[in-house]
């Protein structure tokens, strides 16, 4: 690329609400921007959007104005899929009308509410599916109660299900009722249904179920069917977790 090619590195930071033009130049000559994993220091450096890595502080920063990832509540009795030829409500309904061509990331079965995320960068989606990158998931999950003592230590040492051995991250009781209690799971297994066939395994079937966070991504308080771009924070966090 020749010197008059590209885009001044200030603009491209400042377009992606990094900071002002001002604010990115004071980054780059503190040396905490990085272009293709090397730092940049020298003012005017231009460089293409289209193909460029940045990190700022560490933290990679999506520069492409046509890649979005998207945080979506998913209601209960939606399906995790962009259409359905039965016409049952599904992801791709809410999604129809965006310009981007966004797809999900894993899925969460029709009775599972909760955070699902959609994004058109497939090298992430890929690596957040992929087993090898143990990113977690968070769930809360309503079960009979009253749950025994010794629970979190049976789960974190391992279930025995049909398809292999299942450990949760973390496991903790959040509240309870008499007759019921809600707990928070933490694990990083994709397997389908795998906290239900665990709960259930462990003897105690979960009533319903709501999956609040993928790696450091909360649901928060979003509604049900409502959807959020990432900030860049989270976006950089994901790309983190998955050494992008």
């Amino acid at each position: 690329m020749s010197d008059n090619e590209g885009v001044r590195l200030q603009k491209v930071l400042a377009q992606a609400g990094v900071a002002s033009r001002r604010a990115s130049e004071e980054l780059i000559e503190q040396g905490r921007v990085q272009v293709d994993g090397k730092v940049v220091t020298e003012q005017g450096r231009r460089i293409d959007p289209e193909t460029a890595v940045v990190h700022v502080d560490g933290l990679r920063v999506q520069i492409r104005e046509d890649v979005v990832t998207i945080a979506l509540n998913k209601p209960y009795g939606m399906l995790s899929t962009m259409e359905d030829d039965l016409g049952r409500p599904c992801v791709g309904d809410l999604v129809r009308s965006r310009k981007e061509r966004l797809f999900h990331v894993g899925r969460l079965d029709a009775e599972t509410e909760g955070l699902l995320l959609l994004t058109n960068d497939g090298e992430l989606a890929h690596r957040l599916m992929h087993p090898s990158y143990n990113v977690k998931k968070t769930y809360l999950a309503e079960v009979p109660g009253p749950v025994e003592k010794g629970l979190n230590k049976k789960l974190k040492a391992g279930i025995e299900l049909e398809d292999g051995p299942v450990k949760v991250d973390s496991f903790k009781l959040i509240s309870a009722v008499p007759g019921k209690a809600l707990v928070e799971i933490v694990l990083h297994e994709g397997r389908k249904h795998i906290v239900r066939r665990l709960m259930e395994t462990a003897g105690y079937p979960v009533q319903s179920l709501v999956r609040v966070a993928v790696g450091e991504v909360s649901l928060g308080n979003q509604r049900p069917g409502s959807m959020r771009v990432l900030n860049r924070q989270e976006v950089g966090g994901l790309y983190k977790l998955v050494g992008l």
